[in-house]
């Protein structure tokens, strides 16, 4: 995909240097995207502790001795979540890390700027599927060159004990947050998912997919902004009536056991293969803030299979395919 690049305009206050009309574009941009990722960190985080009923959430503010910083806010040991995390991070550096320049050597060595939110959320109860979602904005520059910018995310389900009508209402509201950009957004970007999110040792889903971009520049800022912001406010509307059918469900140890050991295959995932780990990792990040997406508790069991016909089996016979729910709905 090719890079899309800012275009500066001039301003009504008259003439001014182009690198400085480029200077303030790219400013304009910039804060416009951080306002919206930190009230949606806000909301999102609001709307959780309101669902939760217990718990609050507990913020730590850091810098990036790098340059930049960001605020992470912790939920633990709720009524309703286990461990959950919503991240904010605004940092900058001299140069990409391999994570972020793999697939476009010509950027490496440029500057960089990243914004983004992250969020993992891990229920206590197994019939409580753990939800993930991320919005981002990346710019490299370089002296003397236009900046080059992108935008990535989404948001993707991972059930213990799947059921189809949540299955259903995810990829609904997933497709409902694309229609308005087009009619072959949400299948292409729900095939990513499908792809991106696969743990390949395992041969198999991380859970029931969603919606994954990333690279987004082919529209024009504007548009590229929006479907960003699409996909950022769509997921408490995806996540929460899942939430609300599930949470009171009844389990008992076998369902927690069974919680556990799936627990190590989204582990496995997020450090062998999750680009937004790699690269806060590589970029000097805050570690805590970037394993907050890991869960509390987690088993290993050696060569651990759930005996055929159980629920169990049912998760990785059925739910973990890479199915067309819409269609099939």
């Amino acid at each position: 995909m090719l890079a899309h690049h800012f275009r500066s305009s001039p301003r009504s206050s008259g003439m001014c240097r182009a690198t400085s009309c480029q200077g303030d574009f790219v400013n304009d941009r910039t804060e416009a995207v951080k306002t919206y990722l930190l009230d949606l960190q806000d909301r999102i985080c609001t709307a959780l502790e309101a669902e939760d009923g217990d718990a609050r959430f507990v913020e730590d503010a850091w810098a990036r001795p790098g340059g930049g910083g960001g605020r992470t806010r912790v939920i633990e040991n709720g009524g309703l979540i286990e461990k959950g995390g919503v991240n904010f991070s605004h940092v900058h550096g001299s140069g990409l890390p391999p994570s972020a320049s793999a697939h476009r050597p010509e950027l490496a060595g440029r500057g960089f700027e990243a914004l983004g939110v992250s969020l993992v959320i891990h229920p206590h109860n197994p019939y409580v599927p753990t939800s993930h979602a991320n919005v981002r904005f990346f710019i490299a520059e370089k002296e003397g060159e236009e900046p080059v910018w992108w935008f990535g995310g989404g948001f993707d389900l991972t059930p213990y004990y799947g059921n189809e009508e949540d299955c259903i209402h995810w990829h609904r509201i997933a497709r409902d947050a694309c229609a308005p950009f087009g009619a072959d957004v949400y299948p292409r970007y729900k095939e990513w998912c499908d792809r991106y999110f696969h743990i390949k040792h395992r041969n198999e889903p991380r859970g029931v997919g969603g919606l994954f971009f990333d690279d987004l520049n082919q529209w024009d800022f504007d548009t590229s902004f929006a479907f960003m912001r699409a996909v950022g406010d769509a997921y408490l509307e995806a996540y929460l009536p899942i939430v609300r059918r599930r949470k009171a469900t009844s389990f008992a140890e076998r369902e927690r056991d069974f919680q556990l050991l799936r627990r190590g295959r989204y582990v496995e995932y997020n450090l062998v293969y999750d680009r937004g780990t790699l690269f806060g990792l590589q970029s000097g990040g805050r570690t805590e803030s970037i394993l907050m997406s890991l869960p509390p508790q987690v088993s290993w069991g050696y060569d651990k299979h759930p005996a055929p016909g159980t629920p169990e089996a049912r998760l990785t016979e059925y739910f973990l395919q890479d199915r067309d729910w819409l269609a099939d709905a």
